[in-house]
């Protein structure tokens, strides 16, 4: 079963991080913030949640513990108070740049190649956005 498979291999993922996001004291989801924003500072909440697949009242309490740890800052933007801007503190561009080192050190632990990694990353992105296809398209009807 593919659905299974994936599922056990995103937790066995989740393991492995573990221990390194422990030493820069993050979860999972704050680590996958720092890099997006390390990536493209500043960004709105509903961009940050698009790019992260995650529901705003999923990311609005995460960026919430993160602005108490001192890793961002959220800020009602000037031209339309709606919008949150997400951007990283001076702490949080450091914890980025560390947390950033993390995927090689995943891509060593895990015994993969460069090769195998970038070809592996290539077909989960595919499948991914076939996946997200088929849903939208059995959410319409089709």
């Amino acid at each position: 079963m593919l659905c299974f498979n994936l599922y056990a291999a995103s937790h066995a993922f989740i393991r492995l991080y573990t221990p390194h996001l422990e030493r820069l004291d993050l979860t999972y989801p704050q680590f996958l913030v720092l890099l997006s924003l390390r990536d493209q500072d500043r960004q709105g909440v509903g961009t940050l949640g698009a790019t992260l697949a995650m529901e705003t009242n999923t990311l609005s309490p995460l960026l919430k513990r993160m602005t108490a740890a001192g890793l961002v800052t959220r800020v009602r933007s000037q031209q339309d108070e709606r919008r949150v801007v997400v951007a990283l503190t001076e702490t949080g561009r450091v914890r980025a740049a560390q947390a950033a080192e993390v995927p090689g050190c995943i891509a060593r632990d895990s015994g993969m190649t460069e090769e195998s990694y970038h070809q592996t990353l290539k077909t989960l992105q595919l499948l991914r956005a076939q996946i997200d296809t088929a849903a939208q398209q059995a959410r319409r009807g089709a």
